[in-house]
């Protein structure tokens, strides 16, 4: 089952890449003990599809894959967007997965065009989850900086946690520091 997804995710980001009509980007994040890496494509002006993947070793064994089609804006003041995303749990404590609803939003200083500020958010509630995940969510609050038109680098900070059938409440699966750079080809 988790290979089938692996590979559903991996065709979902490869379609993406396919000749978008703007170029995709890659994002690789670091931190103690953790990496992740995304990479978002426009299908279409305003359409973004893009996949992911976090592993970390924060308190247990996680690994977590997601994909997500967002419309999004982006001008010279600010960069938003809203969708959906399945997130895949493969973990210590539990494995399922689910979709969930969020977004993100950064905000262009004025007087420091290359510097943006903002964050992003995913909830996948009960309703929506398969297996033994019960909830899930993903936040993150990102400073940026465009070193290039292509090369962004940013500092931020993350909590990824999810809530199994057989745990008591929801468990951190990631939280901390990050560091990391956004590649657009």
């Amino acid at each position: 089952m988790m290979r089938s997804i692996q590979t559903l995710l991996a065709g979902l980001v490869l379609l993406g890449s396919a000749g978008p009509p703007r170029p995709p980007a890659w994002t690789s994040t670091w931190g103690r003990m953790r990496y992740s890496s995304r990479r978002p494509a426009e299908l279409v002006e305003g359409i973004q599809l893009g996949g992911g993947v976090v592993d970390s070793e924060y308190r247990e064994d996680a690994t977590v894959y997601h994909a997500q089609l967002m419309g999004s804006q982006h001008t010279s003041r600010r960069e938003v967007g809203i969708g959906a995303r399945w997130t895949q749990y493969d973990t210590d404590l539990g494995d399922g997965g689910g979709l969930g609803l969020g977004g993100y939003g950064y905000v262009y200083l004025p007087n420091l065009p290359a510097v943006s500020l903002g964050g992003y958010g995913f909830y996948t509630p009960d309703a929506v989850t398969t297996s033994e995940l019960e909830e899930g969510y993903e936040v993150g609050l990102r400073a940026r900086y465009a070193f290039t038109p292509n090369v962004d680098g940013y500092l931020g900070v993350r909590q990824l946690d999810a809530d199994f059938d057989e745990e008591r409440g929801s468990r951190t699966l990631d939280r901390g520091a990050q560091v990391g750079v956004r590649l657009r080809f």
